[in-house]
């Protein structure tokens, strides 16, 4: 990914004191990890979390290629949470049919698929840093209610105003700024030790 975003360091420039892509695939480039660790975050599954930044990306790429650069980032996050939220809901349909099926056997006796729910173990950015730190806080992160991460996503990590978080999060701004206190303080009193 490293070798990716270097490729497009020269199409970027700075405004507002921070780099702005100036072409769709250097924005991409510059998302693509960021939206990574929030789906995995979202969704508890790599696989999952990949599945849904692609799908981002493409419908991002297909649908709004000919929108100014401004409008990218707010698109983007928008189309990657309602990938997410599909992703969340057909995960919990698929866990109510197959608990109504309990698995059991075809016509010719064979054994169904049984579907299992996403392994929880160790994140995988959690090996990759190694830094309890950064396990805590997104251990914190995934207890928040959906709408309370989501503003703390978009405002705090990736750093939209109010107005964008507003526009992806589809609710007025009071309810961001709601949103985004209520999670601080539930982040504050969970991460109380790493003060």
């Amino acid at each position: 990914m490293n070798s990716v975003s270097a490729v497009f360091e020269s199409e970027l420039i700075v405004q507002d004191g921070r780099a702005v892509p100036t072409t769709l695939d250097a924005f991409l480039a510059s998302m693509e990890r960021r939206a990574f660790r929030m789906a995995e975050m979202h969704l508890g599954n790599r696989e999952d979390a990949l599945d849904a930044v692609q799908d981002a990306m493409l419908r991002l790429v297909k649908h709004y290629r000919g929108k100014p650069a401004q409008e990218w980032t707010p698109l983007f996050w928008g189309i990657l949470r309602r990938r997410i939220v599909d992703l969340q809901r057909r995960r919990k349909v698929r866990s109510i049919v197959v608990g109504w099926l309990g698995g059991g056997r075809d016509e010719d006796g064979d054994e169904l698929p049984v579907w299992e729910p996403a392994d929880n173990g160790p994140d995988p950015l959690e090996k990759l840093h190694g830094e309890q730190s950064y396990a805590d806080m997104a251990a914190a992160v995934k207890k928040l209610p959906q709408r309370q991460r989501e503003a703390f996503m978009l405002r705090v990590l990736e750093g939209l105003d109010v107005a964008e978080t507003a526009q992806v999060m589809g609710c007025s701004e009071g309810s961001v700024k709601t949103h985004l206190s209520r999670a601080m303080q539930h982040l504050r009193e969970a991460l109380e030790e790493w003060r």
